[in-house]
């Protein structure tokens, strides 16, 4: 099973504050050092005896969820493969980020039922060199760097755990665990600068939410995330603290009793990790850019002052880490921008300067104040604080964000309730951004991808005047005039049809060289030609042997190979024709 992260998912994981729509910024010492481990034990005792033993943060404004959605004059990004083989679509260039298929430009490693599975795909016809059984059926991806592969997944074992395997796959025929590391907490996501590996886990104290004895007894290990590292041949692994508590930093307001963890792992010695900073805080956006971190996360509010004034606005708090190629991380700075984001591709960061895409939306706990709307925030860096250095707000009255991307000194917004109002914005000047055009359509595009000249591609649904959708559709849009957005043309993929690529933009193929774009669509995988002139044309449509899903495309020379969970298919780059299948074990 692929993990499909919920933090990526939930679009409403800012941190929430009692602040009105435009909250001062944070302060210098806004996020403070424990000065020991019992300064850390005393202050979460003392406040969960104030909050009654809720320990995270208070229930999220109720509005419906939108998929998730990560995007045109900058070539498209992707990590991992060649010159002649496409990687992993991400986000930044440079920085990697974890998925169920990887490759080294020669064979392909996926994850597929309980195995990773080794293939070389150099020659005409794939072969299988290997399969590692990783255990029973679990939500994992994997990153992947130079003969040792990092397989993050997901687990509970009466709470939650983060499992970390390091493979060591120099000989695919022959792959083998090397160590294991076993964590208390929620895996959410992890990024790839180099050769350096930034996990983040996010970890809930177990308390007995009516007991104040327990919580007056509660000890360091209650607030602190354990873990346990075992290496290849031992029964049992070594216990320690996930993170030592002079590492952990906490917001001057009181945010939750929770832990985001990132740990850092220098992929040429691999497990267990060469440093750990925190924040006591609740969940979080996570978004890496080629020197930085940020986690977006969430404040505990309490219900009393909720219940006096519900027309308060939501905000989100966004913490910096140094993040670059070296084997260690560093917070620098904090700060914070009125209403919810929806996930990474809210946040990018662009000549030293954060841009963030954020909604406010008054409804809570059903009580309509206002009409939401988004803004765009532009964040430079003041000593230890992000402050605002522009913005641009008024985007979507009514509606919420669906999909972003950022594009160099552009920015590109899609809010939709009945249409789809693509926004694009002129950020060239930071201290003035300002929406540059409108272009409203009925439906809405959920993953937006550069392709180069001045080409956008939306993939989302189509919808009717009301709003109802109807299938997934492409749309290419001209954004070569900030002024005058256009689209040229759009295809609708079946009627209630959807993809993967809506909500993961993993899922997504766009191999510039032939204007390829390949993505999941109920299971198979067409292909279509894009181009200014001709539109969107169909070469063709791969399925998998038995019906399996198609779950992942990429280009190796002149094929394309598609990955489901029953095997790996060959096909003609030009046509799409099958040409030879790879049948995975079991």
């Amino acid at each position: 099973m692929h993990l499909r992260r919920a933090f990526a998912l939930v679009p409403m994981l800012g941190f929430l504050a009692l602040e009105g729509a435009e909250p001062p910024a944070a302060s210098a010492a806004e996020l403070q050092r424990f000065s020991s481990c019992s300064s850390l034990v005393r202050y979460a005792r003392a406040n969960a005896l104030r909050t009654h033993g809720v320990v995270g943060v208070a229930p999220q404004p109720l509005m419906p969820r939108p998929v998730d959605s990560p995007v045109a004059e900058t070539a498209p990004t992707r990590s991992g493969g060649s010159e002649d083989s496409s990687g992993t679509n991400v986000q930044e260039a440079g920085v990697d980020e974890p998925d169920m298929v990887k490759t080294d430009g020669r064979h392909v490693f996926a994850l597929a039922g309980d195995a990773l599975h080794a293939v070389d795909a150099s020659g005409a016809t794939p072969q299988l060199l290997g399969s590692l059984d990783l255990g029973a059926p679990s939500e994992r991806e994997l990153l992947l760097f130079e003969g040792r592969a990092l397989v993050l997944a997901r687990d509970f074992d009466r709470r939650p755990l983060t499992v970390l395997t390091e493979i060591d796959v120099r000989d695919p025929r022959r792959m083998r665990v090397v160590r294991t590391l076993r964590a208390e907490g929620d895996y959410s996501t992890a990024r790839l600068n180099g050769a350096t590996a930034r996990v983040v886990i996010g970890t809930a104290p177990e308390l007995a939410v009516t007991s104040r004895r327990a919580i007056r007894a509660a000890r360091l290990a209650t607030w602190l995330p354990g873990a346990s590292l075992r290496t290849a041949g031992q029964r049992r692994g070594s216990g320690r603290h996930l993170v030592h508590c002079a590492a952990i930093r906490r917001p001057r307001s009181f945010s939750g009793l929770g832990m985001v963890t990132v740990l850092t792992i220098d992929m040429r010695q691999g497990l267990p990790g060469t440093d750990a900073d925190a924040v006591m805080a609740d969940a979080q956006v996570v978004y890496g850019s080629p020197r930085s971190l940020y986690v977006a996360t969430q404040r505990w509010i309490d219900p009393d002052a909720v219940t006096r004034d519900p027309s308060r606005s939501v905000s989100t708090r966004i913490h910096a880490f140094d993040a670059g190629e070296a084997p260690a991380t560093a917070y620098r700075a904090t700060g914070q921008v009125p209403g919810h984001l929806l996930n990474q591709f809210s946040l990018s960061e662009h000549e030293g300067l954060l841009r963030v895409a954020s909604t406010e939306t008054p409804t809570w706990l059903g009580t309509e104040q206002r009409e939401s709307e988004s803004r765009v925030t532009v964040l430079a860096a003041d000593g230890a604080r992000l402050v605002p250095a522009g913005s641009v707000g008024g985007l979507g009255r009514g509606e919420r964000i669906y999909s972003v991307r950022f594009i160099d000194g552009a920015g590109y917004v899609v809010t939709f309730r009945e249409t789809d109002p693509l926004y694009t914005l002129d950020l060239s000047v930071p201290s003035a951004p300002r929406v540059a055009g409108e272009l409203k359509l009925p439906g809405y595009s959920a993953y937006l991808h550069p392709l180069g000249g001045g080409l956008l591609l939306g993939v989302g649904q189509a919808a009717t005047d009301e709003g109802r959708t109807l299938g997934t559709q492409l749309s290419l849009f001209d954004v070569s005039d900030l002024a005058r957005p256009a689209r040229l043309h759009q295809r609708t993929l079946g009627r209630d049809s959807s993809s993967e690529a809506e909500s993961d933009h993993h899922a997504f193929l766009y191999w510039a060289p032939t204007r390829l774009a390949v993505l999941p669509v109920d299971g198979a995988a067409p292909g279509f030609r894009l181009d200014r002139a001709t539109g969107i044309t169909e070469l063709g449509r791969v399925e998998h042997d038995g019906g399996a899903s198609i779950r992942r495309a990429l280009v190796l020379g002149d094929r394309l190979l598609t990955v489901s969970d029953r095997g790996l298919l060959a096909s003609r780059l030009t046509d799409l024709a099958r040409l030879a299948w790879t049948p995975f074990p079991g």
